[in-house]
């Protein structure tokens, strides 16, 4: 029988079973089952309760931390390799440990080359992720990764919204790319912000490289963590003149006391997808399904098909 013959499989690891769920209705099949026994001491072993054998599978599952959402993953694609499945698809919305992509200091890991390297071990022959915090990522991988951008499902609600003077914003010069793409398919002006830490998650200085008076700002990132730059490059633009600052971020990992800070910021709205699931609801988080978007594209790739049509900018 033909590989693409056979009806794809597709199974959740537990800290994404609402997306999972979501993706699995959208791609028009039912979430395969998994039964995961836990162990007094927090040791964990997740089994698939079907037969995988000359399937292609698709593994669903964010690492954002804590390990073991990680360690999940790589015990499910270890499971589904010794269960003799003919191709493994890593689907991760959300890539962990990908701020470690280099070394930036001496004597520090390049987590995001390990990471890789212990998918491909356990038994991933694809990758299928959104929005990595560095694009070079990708070349950590041997095997074929599919890149994919939460633009698809932010540009339609942006336009939705029919901001005049709109001006898009990185809040960092790393994001000035993304802010440029975004700029580009909007066909609005770009603002820098320019930004010393004082250490990890603590911002020393900020200032802006462009003018925002009179503008209505949306702040474009990869991910809010502890959402102290975006609330700061909020509340910075406002004092600047701006009428209005929104953000869109990818992955809204949210720690600390993040939701307290957007609450009390002059941030009008943060826009993201549930590539994530949020800790608790807040009036001025929006949340948008990459559901459609990782269906399509698994579909693609299960009947190998292009997906260029997926990338809007």
């Amino acid at each position: 029988m033909a590989d693409v013959e056979k009806v794809a499989k597709i199974f959740a690891c537990s800290q994404s079973t609402v997306l999972a769920q979501s993706i699995a209705e959208s791609y028009g099949i039912p979430l395969g089952n998994v039964n995961t026994m836990h162990f007094s001491d927090g040791e964990f072993q997740p089994s698939f309760e079907e037969s995988v054998r000359g399937s292609r599978v698709f593994i669903i599952g964010s690492t954002f931390p804590n390990a073991d959402n990680l360690m999940e993953m790589l015990l499910m694609l270890d499971a589904a390799k010794r269960s003799s499945a003919r191709h493994i698809t890593a689907v991760m919305p959300y890539f962990g440990w990908a701020r470690q992509d280099r070394k930036d200091k001496p004597r520090v890991p390049i987590a995001a080359k390990m990471v890789a390297k212990m998918l491909e071990t356990a038994g991933a022959t694809r990758i299928i992720t959104m929005d990595l915090h560095a694009d070079q990522i990708q070349g950590f991988f041997e095997k074929p990764v599919d890149h994919l951008y939460a633009s698809t499902v932010f540009l339609p609600y942006l336009r939705s919204l029919k901001l005049d003077d709109l001006t898009v914003a990185s809040p960092d010069m790393g994001g000035s790319k993304r802010a440029y793409a975004y700029s580009k398919f909007l066909e609005s002006d770009v603002v820098i912000c320019y930004k010393q830490r004082a250490k990890a998650n603590k911002i020393s200085h900020m200032e802006l490289i462009g003018d925002v008076t009179g503008k209505n700002v949306v702040l474009a990132d990869d991910m809010v963590d502890t959402a102290g730059t975006l609330t700061h490059a909020a509340n910075l633009m406002m004092e600047r003149g701006a009428k209005s600052v929104r953000a869109i971020c990818s992955h809204p990992v949210l720690s600390g006391n993040a939701y307290e800070k957007l609450e009390d910021s002059k941030l009008e709205e943060l826009i993201v997808t549930d590539s994530i699931p949020l800790k608790k609801d807040s009036p001025k988080i929006k949340v948008l399904s990459c559901a459609d978007l990782f269906a399509d594209v698994m579909k693609a790739v299960h009947y190998n098909k292009s997906i260029s049509s997926k990338f809007l900018m």
